[in-house]
């Protein structure tokens, strides 16, 4: 047998996984040993839940009894430093299975009990606002306990951040995490991508077409929830090539009340057709908003830029112009003047390249910022493939950051620069004054008296 057909031996192999039991189980231990072996990738999963920091022990299928019956959540996350510790038991999903709000609530139960401090859920199931669980459960049993979920593709995203950009210290350890990467990234682990935007997707999206979708509709809500999940996995895509966290931005009132986020979003659907949204990147010269239109079919990303605040406005054409070297002569330029409202002038770049002066509608009126915008065909399919909804905005994400926002910087005054003093002309002496004046220093007066000049006594005549 050839040797390009052996397999390589691997720490975490996905070979012999038998049923969904069996993926849940491996996917667990394999996630929790990893926590407990990779101090900086344990520390990054468990930080943000609120655990101390420490040394990371975990279990798995730890029994408790509760009543009459023996529970077993998947598994268990301890974090101690000397006599303080946290603790969080586990409940993990794979696949397509789904958290059951009865199972959650047996485990805050235990947790309280025990004295935990949280209960952690893991699954594919990506939430529309982050720090939203995605499975409602009985409030009355988070007073105590703190419950905290995380996706797959949350996880997978930390995971790669640590070892490709902030670095793991020891070479075996990172070693480690690598195989757990390898092992996510399978498809038969379970650990899935976002891959579906529901079964209300195909009704809602002809209803747009149609014009006979109501804000009142019952099926709207959830695609409105599908579009921020879409959202909230395309920047952990990103920022996993990216090495940052990338973010979608949302109102505080939308943080407070998240029922307030899918009214606006299905009001818009409803009335517009579209589905609207904003990814921010660190460093990045602003947020890049995303908007689906479902009656055009068409996808538009854009990235509002401050324009300089000097120079005739052609030149801040032209320093825009600089900036966009390689971005796609299809995209459109707005530009827009200071102290007026509405539309700007607008042109695709091909042309502006062209004249710099198609945006300037006014030569007296200074440009305050520009907008750059593409637009791209919209998948339909709810799924993932070609002529997806989910890849195509996906797609259109990322080559609109790579071919533009992440080339644009802000504009920087130049410093002043010193004035060069002109070289001192020594005076001809025949025709310097020897006269006082009223500008003359104090050392200029001695100096006058010391070689026998006239006095203030002698020039007002009080000593003859």
């Amino acid at each position: 047998m050839a040797e390009e057909n052996w397999h390589q031996a691997r720490l975490i192999p996905t070979s012999g996984i038998n049923g969904a039991e069996e993926q849940e189980r491996r996917a667990t231990s394999a996630l929790l040993a990893v926590m407990s072996s990779v101090k900086e990738f344990g520390r990054g999963i468990t930080q943000p839940l609120g655990a101390i920091a420490g040394m990371v022990e975990t279990y798995i299928e730890v029994p408790f009894v509760v009543g009459e019956k023996r529970l077993y959540p998947d598994g268990l996350v301890r974090v101690s430093r000397g006599s303080r510790n946290w603790t969080a038991s586990v409940e993990v999903k794979t696949g397509n299975n789904t958290l059951v709000p009865e199972q959650i609530e047996n485990y805050l139960d235990i947790a309280k009990e025990q004295g935990y401090d949280a209960v952690l859920t893991i699954s594919n199931e990506i939430p529309a606002i982050a720090g939203q669980h995605p499975t409602k459960v009985d409030k009355r049993k988070v007073r105590k306990v703190a419950l905290h979920h995380l996706s797959w593709s949350q996880v997978l995203c930390e995971a790669v951040m640590q070892k490709e950009h902030r670095g793991v210290a020891d070479p075996d350890q990172a070693w480690i995490l690598g195989e757990l990467i390898r092992y996510l990234e399978h498809p038969r682990s379970g650990a899935l991508e976002f891959d579906d935007m529901g079964e209300n997707w195909v009704p809602v999206r002809q209803a747009v077409a149609s014009g006979t979708l109501r804000a009142s509709d019952k099926t709207a809500p959830e695609v409105a929830a599908r579009w921020d999940a879409l959202l909230r996995f395309a920047s952990l895509q990103l920022g996993r090539k990216l090495g940052e966290e990338v973010t979608p931005v949302l109102s505080r009132k939308e943080l407070a009340e998240p029922i307030l986020r899918s009214q606006h979003l299905v009001a818009s659907l409803a009335n517009d057709g579209k589905l609207t949204g904003t990814i921010r990147i660190p460093h990045a010269i602003g947020p890049i908003v995303v908007t689906a239109d479902l009656r055009a079919g068409q996808l538009t990303c854009h990235v509002d830029i401050d324009a300089p605040k000097e120079g005739r406005p052609a030149t801040r054409v032209k320093w825009l112009l600089r900036q966009m070297p390689e971005a796609s002569d299809g995209m459109r330029v707005e530009a827009f003047a200071l102290h007026t409202r509405g539309a700007g002038a607008a042109e695709l770049l091909r042309d502006v390249r062209e004249n710099p002066l198609l945006l300037v509608s006014d030569p007296t009126k200074e440009l305050r910022s520009f907008r750059v915008a593409v637009s791209k065909p919209l998948g339909s399919k709810r799924g993932r493939g070609r002529g997806s909804f989910i890849d195509s905005v996906n797609d259109a994400i990322n080559a609109f950051y790579r071919e533009v926002v992440q080339n644009l910087k802000a504009w920087r005054a130049a410093p002043p620069q010193m004035r060069a003093l002109s070289p001192v002309e020594v005076p001809d002496a025949r025709l310097t004054s020897t006269a006082l004046s009223s500008q003359d220093g104090a050392d200029e007066r001695v100096t006058e008296r010391a070689s026998g000049g006239p006095t203030a006594q002698d020039v007002d005549g009080t000593h003859a």
